[in-house]
Formats: structure tokens, C-alpha cells, sequence
């Protein structure tokens, strides 16, 4: 097996790394430091009705109020944003004249947080934006303050640079990615994950790990990307089922947070056909986008096994094998070591065991190869492929 791969041709790369990151368990305690760094006065808090229910938002508020820092909350985030959830944020925001925004939750939270901070100086639609048709141009840097708290240990958005959500024009799920909305620091604290589900740490922790071999995998020159993605790669092989088993666990809970935050970095490189078919999963199948990701990626990484031979080899090798098998071999040992992974922490094999139905398929693969995530597969994807590796998922 080759040590590292050596580009073929002379090649200028541009690349970028940069975030404020308190992590830890206790990090909270750190949050009016940062929202005093970043000069807020009059913060929105965005989250969801679930972060409230588990006691969480009660926790931040308690922290700001100590600090004697004002905060209005915005607890209508769906579990899937779409925009009516956005615009009904910016609305609260304008409403308490705030100056900033706390986003705490999950990915949905997060993404939602940003897309607020978007449009408080950004003219809708959101499809202006979209990442797909260089949206990314008309994002300026005129925001205001954003600082991420994250309550699971999945998307990594509290270190990333884009929001998904849901658009009404399209129906479609839709990234909207600009280095401009990257948050000004994220607050990961291990503790508040600690009374996440099971199922729910299963599906998020599986979305991390997507993410990171998505990344690692995805086509592009980013040694730096590929050296992280490996690593959450190891992180998540080692403490998920951990975590998903012994949820107070903080050893497990922090290294989970961990590859979180790297598949998020790892992923500015590019992601793959797995994630075209998650995004386009949840909107029509109403499928959590972690479980959806974990479902599909075994088929996917068969699809893309011949184009990616040598790097499968390595992810086997992350995963703890150490046969020294050939790389063909390890190739094979991956697939079957992320089966094997989903089956331990109770992710249903087949995507009609999760409600998906079979009628919808087509319409799967089409929403799917609007997506741009594919277009950095490693193996160039076709909508007929995407029907077929979602029907095989099936």
C-alpha cells in the first residue's frame, strides 16, 4: 500500500482552516467570554422544542443570565428546517433588536442559527443562494455574530461553513455554503450530550462518520482534509458503540464531538453520492439525515470501491484492521467493517425498514442528482446509478 498519494500533476490549491473553537467538558461556562469577544449585547437564541424539553436551553440561559447578558429565544426550529422556519426566526430577531444570534442544537439548529444570520442582511429568496448555481457569490460579509453550540455529535455545522434547509420554491434540501458563515466561535461541551438517545447518538454519530470518509474519499487535492478525515474515521470506530451503549460515557461523548467537528472540516474537500441521496432522502421519505447516510453508505462505498481501491484500504486500516491484507482485500474489509458498525449500534440494513417506499424511489434519484454533493464522488455518478444504489439500499 502506498503511504500517501503523489499528485500526478503540478496543481495550486487554495485551502482554509480557520475556527474558534472551546471544547470540553465545562465548556459552557465559557459562553459570555466568547459572546463578549464577538461584542454581542442583545443575542437571539435559535433551537427547537426538543433542546427546550431535554433542559438545555434552560442551562444556556441560566449561563447568559449569570453573566447578565439579555437573550430572546427563537424554539421553533423543525427537526428538517425549511424556510418558513428561517423567516420566522429573522422575524423574532428583528422584533427584540438583537445583535447576534447563539444557535444550540443539533444540525437543524445550527443550520437554521445561520440562515437567520444570512438574511438579517441578505435579501431572500434563500435559492439566491443556493451553493449548487455559485450562490456563493452573493453571500458579502456583513453578518452579525454567530457562536454554535452543538447538543449532538454529527454534523460538525458548529465548525462548518454552510446551512441545509429545505426550500419552498424547489422542495428540495439545499446548501447554501459561504466561508462567510462559518460561525465566530463554536462552545462544544461533551456534557451536553450526555442525555442524547440512543437511536439519536446512533444516527448522528453515523452522519459524523459520513461525512469523514465522504471527505476522504471525494475527489480533489486536500492532504489536510484527508489527514483529519481519517482520524475522525478512528474516533468514531472506536467510541461509538460506546457512546451509543454507555451514554454518560465522557471519554466516548468527547470523541464523538470530536469527529464530528472533523467531518465538517474534512468535508469542505467535497462529499459523495451518499450524501445526493441522504438530502434527498429526508425531504421526500422524511428519513433523519444521519440514518439515511448510515443506511446507504455501505452501497455507495461498493459502488465506489474500484475508483478508491487504495483509500477504502486506509479507512479498513482506521477501523482497526490490521491483517495486512492487500489492499483489495482491505477495500472489502471496510465495507463490511461499516455494515458491522451500523448493525452494533441498531441501524436498520435496508432503507424500507426505516419507511422509505418503494414507489418513491425514482423520484429519490432524481432530487438526488440535482444535488450537488456528487459531483465530487470519486466515481462519476449518473442519475441511473442513483436509482440503482437506492434501490439496492432498498
Amino acid at each position: 500500500m502506498k503511504p500517501f498519494d503523489i499528485p500526478t500533476e503540478p496543481r495550486v490549491t487554495e485551502m482554509a482552516w480557520p475556527t474558534r473553537i472551546v471544547l470540553g467538558a465545562g465548556a459552557l461556562q465559557r459562553l459570555p467570554a466568547q459572546a463578549q469577544r464577538l461584542k454581542m449585547k442583545r443575542p437571539l437564541l435559535v433551537t427547537d422544542a426538543g433542546v427546550v424539553k431535554a433542559g438545555l436551553v434552560s442551562r444556556v440561559l441560566e449561563v447568559l443570565k449569570t453573566a447578565g447578558l439579555p437573550c430572546a429565544v427563537f424554539d421553533k426550529v423543525e427537526p428538517n428546517p425549511t424556510e418558513k422556519d428561517v423567516f420566522a426566526g429573522l422575524e423574532v430577531y428583528r422584533k427584540n433588536d438583537c445583535d447576534g444570534l447563539i444557535a444550540l442544537g443539533g444540525g437543524s439548529a445550527l443550520d437554521a442559527g445561520k440562515l437567520v444570520q444570512l438574511l438579517t442582511t441578505h435579501e431572500p429568496p434563500l435559492s439566491r443562494y443556493d451553493d449548487a448555481k455559485g450562490g456563493d457569490q452573493y453571500v458579502k460579509d456583513d453578518l452579525p455574530p454567530l457562536i454554535a453550540i452543538p447538543t449532538t455529535a454529527g454534523t460538525g455545522s458548529e465548525v462548518g461553513r454552510s446551512g441545509v434547509v429545505t426550500l419552498a420554491d424547489t422542495g428540495r434540501k439545499t446548501v447554501i455554503f459561504s466561508p462567510h458563515l462559518l460561525p465566530g466561535a463554536a462552545i462544544v461541551d461533551p456534557e451536553l450530550t450526555m442525555g442524547l438517545p440512543a437511536g439519536v447518538t446512533a444516527a448522528t454519530g453515523m452522519d459524523a462518520f459520513t461525512h469523514c470518509l465522504e471527505a476522504y474519499l471525494s475527489q480533489g487535492f486536500h492532504p489536510l482534509a484527508d489527514a483529519v478525515a481519517i482520524d475522525g474515521i478512528h474516533r468514531v470506530s472506536r467510541s461509538l458503540v460506546t457512546a451509543v451503549r454507555e451514554g454518560t460515557n465522557l471519554a466516548a461523548r468527547t470523541d464523538m464531538m470530536v469527529a464530528a467537528m472533523q467531518g465538517a472540516m474534512a468535508f469542505q474537500k467535497g462529499l459523495g453520492a451518499c450524501h445526493a441521496l441522504a438530502h434527498a432522502l429526508t425531504p421526500i421519505s422524511g428519513v433523519h439525515h444521519g440514518l439515511a447516510n448510515a443506511v446507504v453508505l455501505p452501497v455507495v462505498m461498493e459502488f465506489n470501491r474500484a475508483a478508491s481501491t487504495a483509500r477504502l484500504a486506509r479507512v479498513a486500516v482506521a477501523m482497526g484492521d490490521t491483517s495486512n491484507a492487500r489492499e483489495e482485500v482491505l477495500a472489502s474489509n471496510a465495507i463490511e467493517r461499516v455494515r458491522k458498525l451500523n448493525a452494533d449500534i441498531g441501524i436498520p440494513a435496508r432503507l424500507r425498514d426505516v419507511g422509505v417506499r418503494e414507489e418513491d424511489l425514482p423520484l429519490i434519484a432524481q432530487k438526488g442528482f440535482l444535488d450537488a454533493s456528487h459531483l465530487s464522488n470519486p466515481r462519476k455518478v449518473t442519475e441511473a446509478d442513483l436509482l440503482a444504489m437506492a434501490r439496492e439500499a432498498w
